[in-house]
């Protein structure tokens, strides 16, 4: 679905080379600093390469416009974006950027409920808990149902019990639908038990770093 060749990034990725199976939920590992938010970033064209090149399906991704990409390549980021509001009004937020019609009560309540978030969906976003927030999110791109989730730390705020539950319910869902996950994480057990294929990124020591 995606591939990279000869991708360089400043002093952060140095000529690599990958591939992103369609359908299937790939997990990218590796220390912080290693790039991996980097690669997602790539993905949504919220970052350029410096060298290479990349492809969606074929396709260049200089050639594709960003916002038809955006709306089949979703990306959750690790501190996800709320707004002043509702739960159902942050729920709709993704639906109204991309120009689609509002999901009914019953459809909200249902992203809710994967997400194991037990809220009501005119409750305020203000008083959510950050693990709380992390799952509003989830439960809106979700509602947006792109053809890939590109997901930076998804669970990241929650514990672990309560990280592979949702995981569990958010990825049975996507595959409901034919879709594919993208997912950088630092939970072995969330990348041991749903990643059918894994990439471990090794970090690149910068000019200058010294090991202590």
């Amino acid at each position: 679905m995606f591939r990279l060749e000869n991708v360089s990034f400043y002093s952060i990725l140095d000529s690599i080379n990958m591939e992103f199976s369609e359908e299937k939920v790939t997990c990218i590992t590796g220390k912080s600093g290693g790039g991996k938010s980097t690669i997602l970033k790539f993905l949504n064209k919220m970052l350029i390469p410096t060298e290479g090149r990349i492809f969606y399906k074929e396709r260049p991704l200089e050639s594709i416009d960003s916002v038809e990409l955006r709306r089949q390549a979703v990306m959750l980021q690790q501190d996800p974006v709320l707004f002043d509001g509702s739960i159902e009004e942050n729920l709709q937020i993704g639906l109204k950027l991309s120009k689609r019609a509002p999901a009914p009560p019953e459809r909200l309540k249902e992203a809710l409920q994967i997400v194991l978030l037990e809220k009501a969906l005119s409750d305020s976003s203000e008083k959510l808990s950050g693990g709380e927030k992390q799952r509003l999110a989830l439960a809106r791109v979700l509602l947006m149902n792109p053809s890939v989730y590109l997901l930076d730390e998804p669970t990241s705020a929650l514990d672990r019990g309560t990280e592979v539950a949702v995981m569990e319910r958010v990825i049975q869902s996507v595959k409901e639908r034919n879709g594919t996950v993208i997912m950088v994480t630092h939970s072995e057990p969330i990348a041991d038990r749903f990643g059918e294929d894994k990439i471990h990124l090794q970090y690149r020591k910068k000019a200058g770093e010294h090991n202590e």
